[in-house]
């Protein structure tokens, strides 16, 4: 689908085990490699998305960061 620039929209079809396929030009925009970890975020009145990589890093360190701030 086109739109505007840096948006993308794209379907994917749910297996009978519960996988989908990313779509190959999401894997080549994103850099989703054979292996990578992606992390999944539900709102069930919103839906699902799917942060780039390296945003589980990023919040991890937030969440123990708040929790040693919580500490003292």
């Amino acid at each position: 689908m086109n739109g505007p620039e840096g948006k993308y929209a794209w379907t994917a079809t749910v297996g009978e085990k519960g996988q989908i396929v990313i779509p190959k030009q999401a894997r080549d925009i994103f850099g989703i490699k054979p292996g990578d970890t992606l992390l999944l975020l539900g709102d069930e009145k919103r839906g699902i998305a799917i942060p780039p990589k390296g945003a589980f890093a990023e919040l991890f360190g937030i969440a123990f960061q708040n929790e040693e701030e919580n500490e003292e």
